[in-house]
């Protein structure tokens, strides 16, 4: 776009002071001709520029004006820079993004700004484990949300499929699983993008809530499901020096109650069903001791007879 380039342009001359239609064209990528029209309109729209012939010329801002388009202070700088350095390897558009920025920046920010880019790499796939692969549908949902598009998406759910046209107000990217918050003709709901089997943008203008907050919003559907997660709650006994281990298989799904006459320490360990809170406690063995609800202790008894039937002699 060129109101684009007009802006890479000013930005181009407030760093270097002054510059060539040549070097702004090799820079933006575009014909001399084109650079040098550009020029021109900056110069006619008021922008104090100006044209300096003969050898060693170009063009420049009269008296050395700027233009502070960024407005950050060097700190600012560095963090940014080390929130979004880390996505441009992976991004094109990001990396050409801090480019930009980079130039944009003043003199004495711009070491220190490329090297937070550089400071900090990335790798969301836990040990032992595969990097997810994020769904392509997430890059159009981004459109729909940022354009205001409805969407007519398939959704599947337990092997059944349903189509529904929904406003799209948000997507959250949870530990690489993508979620997307939409208004639908039952009120706000909230889809895994991983099963969507299809969608499509239209031209019907989607609605959002003025007040609507997607953090907020998100909190919620957090709220909801870790209500629902601990349904089940069980009782544990464990060792204090094995109960770092127990809280970080657990979350926050594990909260410490203290410590008890022998020694051991005493915490709560919640689940949506007796079952699964057995299956995820069998494989400490005895190195932990379930004391209620009596549900759980048949669920690990049942788990222990399978096993021994399973691999006796």
């Amino acid at each position: 776009m060129r109101a684009d380039r007009l802006v890479a342009t000013l930005l181009l001359m407030q760093t270097r002071g002054r510059v060539t239609a040549a070097e702004i064209a090799e820079e933006l990528e575009v014909s001399v001709a084109t650079a040098r029209r550009d020029l021109e309109a900056l110069s006619a729209a008021g922008v104090p520029v100006y044209p300096q012939p003969g050898r060693g010329g170009g063009w420049s801002l009269v008296g050395g004006a700027r233009t502070d388009l960024t407005g950050l202070t060097g700190p600012e700088a560095q963090a940014l820079f080390l929130l979004a350095g880390p996505s441009a390897a992976a991004v094109p558009e990001m990396k050409s993004a801090l480019r930009k920025l980079v130039r944009a920046l003043p003199q004495t920010f711009r070491a220190d700004a490329q090297a937070a880019a550089d400071a900090v790499v990335i790798d969301p796939a836990r040990w032992g484990q595969r990097d997810k692969t994020r769904p392509g549908v997430v890059d159009l949902l981004q459109r729909a949300v940022v354009e205001r598009r409805r969407v007519r998406l398939t959704y599947e759910r337990a092997g059944k499929r349903t189509e529904r046209m929904v406003d799209p107000w948000g997507l959250v990217d949870k530990d690489a699983i993508w979620y997307l918050i939409a208004g639908t003709d039952r009120g706000k709901r909230t889809f895994r993008v991983d099963r969507i089997v299809a969608a499509a943008a239209t031209d019907e203008t989607a609605h959002r809530p003025a007040d609507f907050d997607l953090a907020t919003a998100w909190e919620e559907v957090v709220g909801e499901m870790e209500q629902r997660r601990a349904a089940v709650a069980a009782t544990v006994l464990i060792a204090p020096e094995l109960l770092p281990v127990l809280r970080n298989q657990q979350g926050r799904h594990c909260e410490v109650d203290g410590p008890v006459e022998d020694g051991r320490i005493q915490v709560r360990v919640t689940a949506p069903t007796p079952r699964m809170i057995a299956q995820q406690l069998a494989g400490w063995g005895a190195e932990i001791e379930v004391l209620a609800p009596q549900s759980v202790r048949d669920e690990l008894a049942i788990l222990g007879a399978e096993l021994v039937g399973r691999y006796r002699g």
